[in-house]
């Protein structure tokens, strides 16, 4: 008897081999055959059913995918991607309610991986019913909670590409800020007129709700700032620490933003551990460019 459930189950593998050719779909009778021979196996996996539930579903077999998909779930397959077929299934059987409601119960259940949905052509069909765009809406904002969180904003007014110059007009140099990882950081790329180069990354310390900069110039210079929005601009404040000479010092910064739509930035430093304070820097930038 064992041999013959062997030989079963080489048959279901056989007929499944040749109805998996990307160019090709098997027909029904075959479909139904591979899934009475993989029922006599020994003891199929769950990968072989899932495979056949697949198959049976691009030939539109419906009824023997998913039975199929029952017996891989029954088998201990990937629970995520026997939901996630079971509602192509139901797509494809015409019950787009059905559809949904075992997306929206996978994402209930802790699914949150938006390319697999966004990106199924499956599911693609049933982009413009609200239930379903609000599904993406919602895997959306999970995926990229920092482009729908207003706070993450905050500091935008300094994105852009911009001249810099000194109070006097002389010309400081030119800094670019731009918007990375989808709304959560902003990389400054700083270009002096002399040549010498900076760069920094600001973010929203989430956790604690405050902003920071961390910034590295080729000349050894690292500032570590943090702070909040404040009614003159963005006001951070830490340490500058020079690692030329391996000094550190109070530090700490304002960029406000100027009624003819430059910032100012202004650093200042404190050499006698906060009592009082010496200007470091102080940049009027103009725009080059809006900001991205």
């Amino acid at each position: 008897m064992t041999g013959i459930k062997r030989m079963a189950a080489m048959v279901a593998l056989a007929l499944l081999a040749g109805a998996s050719s990307a160019d090709t779909t098997a027909d029904a009778d075959s479909i139904r055959a591979a899934y009475a021979a993989l029922a006599r196996s020994e003891a199929p996996g769950g990968q072989q059913w899932f495979e056949l539930a697949q198959q049976a579903r691009n030939a539109g077999v419906l009824d023997v995918s998913a039975e199929a998909l029952a017996r891989a779930e029954s088998a201990g397959f990937s629970p995520v991607r026997v939901s996630l077929e079971q509602a192509r299934v139901q797509v494809a059987s015409g019950d787009a309610a059905a559809a949904v409601a075992s997306l929206q119960a996978l994402v209930a259940a802790g699914f949150g991986n938006l390319p697999v949905v966004r990106d199924d052509p499956v599911f693609a069909t049933l982009a413009g019913q609200p239930a379903y765009d609000q599904l993406i809406d919602g895997l959306t904002r999970q995926a990229y909670p920092c482009r729908y969180d207003e706070t993450f904003r905050d500091f935008d007014f300094w994105v852009g590409e911009w001249d810099v110059h000194l109070a006097n007009g002389q010309v400081a140099g030119s800094n670019r800020i731009a918007s990375a990882e989808s709304g959560c950081v902003l990389i400054e790329n700083w270009i002096g007129a002399s040549g010498s180069t900076g760069m920094s990354v600001n973010y929203l310390d989430k956790a604690t709700g405050e902003w920071v900069q961390v910034w590295n110039s080729e000349g050894g210079a690292q500032i570590s700032i943090r702070g909040a929005l404040t009614d003159e601009g963005m006001l951070l404040a830490g340490q500058i620490h020079y690692v030329g000479n391996g000094t550190t010092a109070p530090f700490r910064g304002l960029w406000t933003p100027l009624p003819d739509g430059r910032v100012r930035q202004f650093f200042e430093q404190s050499n006698d551990g906060g009592a009082t304070w010496t200007p470091w820097f102080e940049g009027f930038y103009t725009r080059r460019s809006p900001p991205e």
